[in-house]
């Protein structure tokens, strides 16, 4: 999961998910604020952790 700046002023808050050495999916969101991507970001870890993920970084 990360959040990134697009080329129009935006950002994208970018999930990639998949077996490891194959070809993944991706699904973008775009907010108007990055203070909105980084709201949502921080919802989507919130709720990865409480089904067992462990952020690596």
């Amino acid at each position: 999961m990360d959040i990134r700046a697009d080329l129009f002023g935006e950002w994208c808050f970018v999930r990639e998910w998949g077996r490891i050495g194959q070809a993944g999916q991706t699904r973008q969101a775009v907010y108007v604020s990055q203070a909105e991507a980084r709201a949502a970001l921080e919802r989507q870890c919130r709720v990865k952790e409480k089904r067992g993920y462990v952020s690596v970084i």
